[in-house]
């Protein structure tokens, strides 16, 4: 974890949200007998004040928006010990509008130099991000029944780097490509089919 004060989350996770959600003015849980929900308060044209709405009364992508934020923004909200090793989000973006998915990313990237984030993605939109770095890529190619997964090949990073397209530029191109075996240096058929989500610390 980087050095310096941690924002508090209603700074790190509400401030993405009304971007994303720009009506939104305040989320809250409420008890409905012996279960909960979440009460939305937001601003409606014609009156001052915001209206109420239960989750079951909003959009899925504003949900889906909430739970993402949630997940990633936890850490700002809880003691370090025990910490948060790793967040996983399949497909972050499903359900936003396109126009969110820079607003997303940044979210994503910010997380990040808190925990492990591992997503994984085929939105154009979310990876049309000019700094992504392409380091940071495992592109995923199923090829004759078996699924290679490996960092993106030397074309495809240098392109990148180069500016010459974004990472999801080449992906509409259908141009992002993993490395080929021959082509990674030491690698071996063990190492080919097993990346480590958590890699030893040294001397451990």
């Amino acid at each position: 974890m980087p050095s310096g004060k941690v924002r508090p989350p209603c700074r790190a996770g509400n401030g993405r949200r009304t971007r994303i959600a720009p009506g939104v003015r305040h989320v809250d849980k409420r008890a409905l007998g012996h279960k909960e929900t979440l009460e939305f308060r937001q601003l409606v044209a014609g009156d001052e004040n915001p209206w109420s709405f239960l989750a079951q009364n909003m959009s899925d992508g504003t949900l889906r928006a909430l739970g993402v934020l949630v997940s990633l923004f936890q850490c700002f909200d809880r003691s370090p010990e025990p910490p948060v090793p790793l967040v996983g989000i399949e497909e972050p973006e499903a359900t936003l509008h396109p126009a969110a998915a820079g607003v997303l990313m940044g979210a994503l990237s910010e997380a990040s130099h808190f925990t492990q984030v591992l997503v994984t993605t085929h939105s154009p939109e979310l990876l049309d991000t000019p700094d992504l770095d392409p380091e940071a890529l495992l592109v995923v190619e199923a090829d004759q029944g078996e699924t290679n997964i490996a960092r993106a090949d030397e074309a495809s990073k240098s392109a990148i780097q180069e500016r010459l397209y974004t990472v999801g530029a080449l992906l509409k191109l259908d141009q992002l490509r993993p490395q080929r075996r021959s082509s990674r240096p030491g690698a071996t058929e063990t190492s080919e089919r097993h990346l480590p989500l958590f890699p030893r610390k040294e001397g451990s």
